[in-house]
């Protein structure tokens, strides 16, 4: 059978979480389909992407949206009381060309990754899924609550549109996807029902055990230019390492990630490096002794901490995090009420103070991700809504 698959990014570097979800999915989709890919891409050039994803891909689409597209896509959508997340990736020539791909394909199925993407995609007679991934409008309805000003008033109104189109807008589509049961939840009610669970998963062949020198106590990675990790680096710098400052003042913490906002780069200290893209992250990781990933905000599951578990390394973690992760608290990761940097002081402390715990800690957080995020079987239960 052939899958047109549509995606808003071109999945290649893998420095988005869904950038990496859809690349892993279409190289085990590949097994079973003939991939035909659409990507909506921001750059002319990516010969790169392109030998990458044509070992999965009989054939690849590279749309080139420029800049002015955009915010005339946004200004379209802010008109026409769409959410402005769609309005940016859409625009009407890029429609046309992808509706004589979409025709010209006989796919037997289109899916399409991203709220983003359904403009695109829901008026095609041919059956299609949509992987939403998370609950989006719950994402923006909390970003908007710690947000100030003029953001708060925008991300308000995006929160509104954006759940009214969850709530009206995605029948169109023949099966939904998403990440976890958590998210799921946060959806309206009537969509719940028509969507199923296709969790994330971790490369265990790639993401494993290094020994490595060790450079730093405590390393972050993640799009440094997201805004829940904006904020979750600045809790961590700002908040919580004073404390463990006070007891151990020669700890260093690693902030790893592309595009660094402005605000991330002002953390940058004697105790505190902000790298930037690493070509290899897990350099990251293997030179560090602790994971943490203190999310105040966001929603879904955290890629960042299925790697660093994956190469045993010990994690602490966010309530809000843990929701999706579901790992077991003093067993399997640390926890941390939220917003309680003293708590994740006093977690972090216990790491570097007690070595048999953070051993203990890193070994069943291995397994426990071994034993629940495969991307081979996630990926198994993706390919059960492609049914005629």
């Amino acid at each position: 059978m052939k899958l047109l698959v549509i995606t808003s990014r071109v999945p290649w570097p893998l420095d988005k979480g869904d950038k990496l979800r859809i690349y892993h999915q279409i190289r085990y989709l590949s097994k079973t389909y003939e991939i035909e890919l659409i990507a909506l891409s921001s750059k002319s050039n990516n010969e790169i992407a392109a030998a990458k994803l044509s070992k999965y891909c009989n054939k690849i689409h590279f749309l080139h949206i420029n800049r002015l597209a955009n915010i005339l896509g946004v200004v379209g959508a802010f008109l026409g009381n769409k959410p402005l997340q769609i309005g940016y990736f859409y625009n009407r020539n890029t429609n046309n060309k992808i509706q004589r791909i979409i025709s010209e394909s006989k796919a037997d199925f289109v899916y399409g990754q991203l709220i983003r993407v359904a403009e695109y995609i829901r008026y095609t007679k041919i059956p299609k899924v949509l992987d939403i991934q998370d609950a989006f409008s719950k994402g923006l309805e909390r970003r908007a609550a710690k947000a100030k000003g003029f953001t708060k008033y925008v991300l308000n109104i995006e929160y509104k549109r954006m759940l009214a189109y969850e709530k009206n807008e995605l029948d169109d589509f023949e099966g939904l996807s998403i990440i976890t049961q958590a998210d799921k939840s946060l959806l309206p009610s009537r969509i719940q029902e028509r969507t199923s669970i296709v969790p994330n998963g971790v490369d265990f062949d790639f993401f494993k055990k290094q020994n490595s020198q060790k450079k730093y106590d405590i390393v972050f990675t993640g799009n440094m230019n997201y805004a829940p990790n904006i904020m979750a680096a600045i809790f961590l710098v700002k908040d919580i390492m004073p404390l463990v400052w006070k007891k151990y003042e020669k700890v260093r913490v690693l902030l790893a990630g592309a595009s660094p906002h402005t605000s991330v780069k002002a953390l940058r200290g004697d105790r505190v490096v902000v790298s930037g893209w690493i070509d290899d992250i897990r350099d990251a990781y293997s030179e560090s002794d602790i994971f943490v990933a203190p999310m105040q905000i966001g929603i879904g599951l955290q890629n960042k901490l299925l790697e660093a578990m994956a190469m045993e390394m010990p994690c602490v973690t966010s309530e809000l995090a843990n929701q999706a992760l579901k790992a077991i608290d003093g067993k399997q990761v640390l926890i941390s009420e939220n917003n309680d940097a003293g708590l994740f002081a006093e977690q972090i402390i216990k790491l570097i103070t007690d070595k048999n715990l953070a051993e203990k800690i890193a070994k069943e957080g291995h397994s426990f991700v071994k034993d629940n995020y495969d991307w081979e079987s996630a990926v198994d239960q993706l390919g059960t809504l492609f049914v005629k």
